[in-house]
Formats: structure tokens, sequence, C-alpha cells
């Protein structure tokens, strides 16, 4: 009768951790709410230049992505846009005049890119459950904002087209199809979204400096652990010959 109770008990505990662990299972499977969004590789220093991806994940179960369009603001436009192939798709970039022309390296500008277009070339495109990278090289990024919003359009294999073109606003929550937005960082001294050479160098001397200074006090610590041995040696030697001294 006891080994009877012991043996349901343990059943109802191993039924209980399955049920646990099949809806801790179900959880993890359910995919979390993604949407076109925008990073750099690096930083996107204001100023300067950048690569930046757009990371467009597939959120259909039956239909895969064939088409991504990306517009471009038109209050910071950016006269330098260059687009990475993408093995399986084409590309096309869009560009428009400019009311009053940028000056970059010295020279006017009058033309801006508007749009970039990615259509799936073999008709296959982002399948389910994937998510595929387009890289753009874009400068020169602006020096009086602290963000760039693209507003993006998905277009999926049942024609359905989902607009990413809510920008997201300070202090509100985050709208439902929010638009990728480009966060910029302080200006580099070279305006190349790069490091400053002189700092370069002075990180590498004070680098080398604590080597070598580190490296003297090793040395310095084995010299003087050598010295103690022979010390302590000589100490014990003259110990040994008092002693005999004294026995005869």
């Amino acid at each position: 009768m006891q080994a009877s109770r012991i043996a349901s008990r343990i059943a109802s505990r191993v039924a209980a951790a399955t049920a646990a662990a099949g809806t801790a299972v179900l959880a993890l499977s359910v995919p979390a709410f993604a949407h076109v969004a925008v990073e750099p590789e690096g930083t996107a220093a204001k100023g300067g230049y950048a690569v930046v991806d757009f990371k467009v994940p597939n959120e259909r179960d039956k239909a895969s992505t064939t088409k991504v369009e990306v517009a471009f603001p038109a209050d910071h436009p950016l006269a330098s846009v260059m687009p990475e192939p993408v093995p399986g798709w084409n590309v096309q970039v869009t560009k428009a005049k400019l009311d009053k022309p940028l000056t970059m390296h010295g020279e006017k500008i009058d033309q801006a890119v508007t749009k970039v277009t990615w259509t799936a070339a073999d008709g296959k495109g982002i399948q389910p459950g994937y998510f595929q990278k387009f890289p753009l090289s874009v400068g020169a990024l602006p020096e009086n904002t602290d963000q760039l919003a693209f507003k993006a359009l998905q277009t999926y294999s049942d024609n359905e087209v989902v607009r990413w073109i809510e920008v997201p606003r300070a202090g509100q929550d985050e709208p439902e199809n929010p638009a990728p937005v480009l966060r910029l960082s302080d200006a580099s001294d070279d305006h190349h979204g790069s490091a400053n050479a002189k700092d370069t160098a002075e990180k590498t001397e004070n680098t080398a400096a604590a080597e070598d200074s580190g490296s003297d006090t090793d040395t310095t610590a084995r010299v003087l652990g050598v010295v103690g041995i022979v010390v302590g040696a000589a100490g014990v030697a003259y110990g040994v010959l008092a002693g005999r001294r004294r026995t005869a």
C-alpha cells in the first residue's frame, strides 16, 4: 500500500513537470514581434559616412517577402547612397532634384536619393521564418539631428503590403508599424565615423609603456626572489657550521 502511494505521487509530479515543460516550449515557439529595422555596422556619426543594414524579417507563415522599398527622409537628404549586391535580389536607387543644393567636399550637389527598392530576382525572396539584411553605404550624414527615420514598404508574394511608416515619438508607446530609425552618434574629428589617428597612436604608446613597465617589474621581482633564495641558503649553511663547531 505504501509503495503504491509513493508511485502515485511520483507519477503526479512527473505529469506536472511534463505539463510545465510543454508550456515553456510552447511559449518559446511563439515568434516575437519583429519589424523592419535599420542598424549601422559600427558607428553612424554626424557629418560622416556609414554602412547601414536594413533588416527585414518575414512575419508570414505562407507567403514570402518579394519586395522592399525604403524611402529616404526629405528633410535630411543624402547625396551618396551605394547599395551592396545581395544575391537573389535586384536593386534600384531613385534620385530626385533638390530644391536647395547640398555642398559636399566643396562641390554643390543638386540631387539626392529619395528611395531604394529591392526586388527578388528569382521570385523566392525572404521565406517564412527567415530574415534578410540589405546593406547600404550612406553619407554624408546630417549634423543637425540625432536620428533619421526611413519609411519602408514590405510586399509579400500574396500581394499584401505592410507599411512601416509610423515614426516613433519620444515618451510614447511604440506604434504598431514603426518606421526604421537610425540613431546618429556625435561627430568624430575626421568626420568619417572613425577614431582620431592621434588618439589611436596615444593609446598604442600607453599600452606599450604599460607592457614595458610590467616587464621591468616582473624582472625585478625575479631578481629579488633569486637573491632571497641565495641569502636563505647561506643562512642555513652558517647555522649548520655553527652547530658543528659547538658539538666539536
